[in-house]
């Protein structure tokens, strides 16, 4: 069997499929991460699986044509160098000056748009516990992850819809930017203590809490000035960056999410916290983001959407009693985190038209969701049916946006016009 093959035709299927459907929901004004999705979703037992199983054994052979797993685990080594590359472009798009600007609606916008979906999420495990909880997984981890599943926000999602709608300068546009920025840092660090929690016994969390302390002190305290007097450098300094620079930041990437891997807090969370203590706008940040964004999310991260579409098994979500759950599920997220943030930004002075448009692109999920479902899946802490729901929990949330902000935001002039 030859691992290369599989691997490479998978990527050849979903780049293939998922560029197609991310055109077609383009079209019709959605996001292209939820056709990027779907094409995951498809090529999987959920679909191909389902009415042509010999074609998705040739992407992904069956147990008995490679018992040791290898297919699946390239997969997943190659969507774990494209999402940990990903999250590292995210924290460079984390704009702290403009954070600091809106501070004061940001901070109430995304702090009530993390309590309430997490208080409403955790309420919901109560009820999911019994039936769609793992074996022997405790109530704790499982009810914490639910909360902070519910309560995620797709920054690169939330901002692309906010750039094709050329809202992305305006004052809700700028608000909307650090309410995600915001939220995506403290749920992020809600998601890296329930990995703790859930790998460890309780008497290690403090370890790894005081290690992941140390973690976050030497980047502020130490990267984050080399890295700003490095960007002065070179910003003095014409031509490409040199390759000493850009050997040296995969590096940094590479070490960072090695460093927070070992501490078992997640590779993800250090390839992000290096991300966003690199200047903003320096050469670094905007030369990477350019050259780095179109491998990562064409060629990279397709292998993600495969992999998870491999663990998506939408027919394990069969029965009415499963559909009233998913339903269960799409509503309380969407109630917690549209109805927390259009609350608490209308008591800070937003009008209601847009509070209630806040509150629709804070309810954006997208591939930051996946991220931390394929974490909770990982770690047992969710079953393989709730995931299936949770990620149509992801895909509606998300297709709910761009429509609702369209119809309470008028569109913006185009440049030039009178």
């Amino acid at each position: 069997m030859d691992v290369v093959l599989h691997v490479m035709a998978t990527l050849v299927a979903v780049i293939f499929l998922g560029t197609v459907l991310g055109r077609l929901c383009r079209w019709v004004g959605q996001p292209p991460v939820i056709g990027e999705v779907i094409a995951g979703i498809v090529l999987g037992p959920s679909l191909l699986g389902a009415v042509w199983p010999q074609g998705m054994h040739f992407l992904i052979p069956s147990a008995a044509a490679d018992p040791k797993g290898q297919v699946p685990a390239a997969i997943k080594a190659v969507s774990t160098i494209g999402v940990v590359l990903y999250m590292f472009l995210v924290g460079l798009e984390l704009n702290a000056a403009r954070l600091r600007k809106q501070m004061h609606s940001a901070v109430a916008v995304s702090h009530a748009s993390i309590v309430a979906p997490f208080v409403l999420g955790s309420a919901l495990a109560l009820a999911l516990y019994p039936t769609l909880a793992p074996a022997g997984v405790p109530f704790t981890n499982f009810a914490l992850f639910m909360g902070v599943a519910m309560s995620i926000t797709a920054f690169p999602v939330l901002a692309r819809i906010l750039t094709d709608r050329k809202m992305e300068r305006t004052e809700l546009g700028t608000v909307a930017l650090g309410c995600a920025a915001a939220d995506d840092v403290t749920a992020w660090c809600l998601l890296a203590l329930i990995v703790g929690l859930a790998q460890s016994q309780v008497s290690s969390v403090v370890a790894i809490a005081a290690q992941a302390a140390l973690f976050v002190a030497v980047m502020v305290l130490v990267a984050r000035p080399l890295a700003a007097r490095l960007n002065s450098r070179l910003d003095a300094t014409p031509g490409p960056l040199p390759p000493l620079v850009v050997s040296g930041t995969f590096l940094a990437v590479l070490a960072s999410a090695l460093a927070t891997e070992a501490i078992g807090i997640h590779a993800l969370f250090g390839a992000f916290l290096l991300g966003a203590v690199v200047p903003h706008d320096g050469r670094i940040a905007k030369e990477f983001t350019t050259k780095l964004k179109d491998p990562v999310t064409v060629l990279l991260l397709p292998a993600f959407f495969a992999y998870t579409g491999m663990r998506m098994q939408i027919g394990l979500v069969s029965s009415a009693g499963d559909w009233l759950w998913c339903g269960a599920i799409v509503l309380v997220a969407t109630v917690g985190k549209f109805g927390g943030a259009m609350i608490a930004a209308r008591l800070t002075g937003q009008s209601w038209r847009d509070s209630a448009a806040l509150g629709a692109l804070m309810n954006t999920r997208g591939l930051m969701e996946l991220i931390a479902l394929n974490i909770g899946l990982d770690l047992g802490v969710i079953s393989p049916t709730l995931f299936a729901m949770m990620v149509i929990m992801a895909l509606v949330t998300t297709a709910m946006t761009s429509p609702i902000v369209g119809l309470l935001v008028p569109p913006a002039p185009e440049e030039g016009a009178s």
